[in-house]
């Protein structure tokens, strides 16, 4: 059933499009797509929660959207040379390694519910993307090394929390 909250986490998905191509040569536009696309994570959960519109197709579409927002801001940050290739690999791979872990959970019935380790890393990840696309945009501030740092947390958080998806696992086999 499409509802509100739905439509709002298709829109998530939606804006990656202009994102992509507007964020290389406009990184202030860029970050300013990619931050109402990361609001409408939030939005989207709390409207399903509050109106008590949480869905199959939701749940499913949510962490997908997710995950092909970070994606795509971590290839453009690549491409326009801002971060190293091998720091968004080690990112992308955990994503798409925990994923598959969930989708097999599925399949035998376990549910490994998101951790808070896991939610941290999304807010480093959304917080580095975003600081590293205002570097020298808004007040010409060096913004790179807090960009990176952070960036840097949210892969190690990634690396731990996604350690712990897998243990739970094995512990729930």
């Amino acid at each position: 059933m499409i509802n509100v909250p739905t439509v709002i986490t298709f829109s998530r998905i939606l804006i990656i499009i202009p994102f992509v191509l507007v964020a290389p040569g406009n990184p202030l536009l860029g970050a300013v797509l990619f931050a109402v696309a990361s609001l409408t994570d939030f939005l989207d959960g709390y409207l399903a929660r509050k109106s008590q519109q949480v869905t199959k197709m939701g749940i499913l579409l949510d962490p997908i959207a997710d995950k092909l927002l970070v994606i795509s801001a971590l290839i453009v940050l690549v491409d326009m040379a801002t971060i190293p290739a091998w720091i968004a690999i080690v990112i992308i791979a955990r994503e798409f390694l925990v994923t598959g872990l969930r989708v097999v959970a599925l399949s035998r019935d376990i549910v490994i519910p998101a951790e808070m380790g896991g939610k941290i890393k999304v807010v480093a990840q959304i917080s580095s993307i975003l600081v590293l696309l205002l570097d020298h945009t808004l007040i010409s501030m060096d913004l790179y090394s807090a960009g990176i740092t952070l960036l840097w947390i949210s892969m190690v958080l990634g690396v731990v929390s996604g350690v712990q998806y897998f243990i739970l696992f094995r512990k729930r086999l």
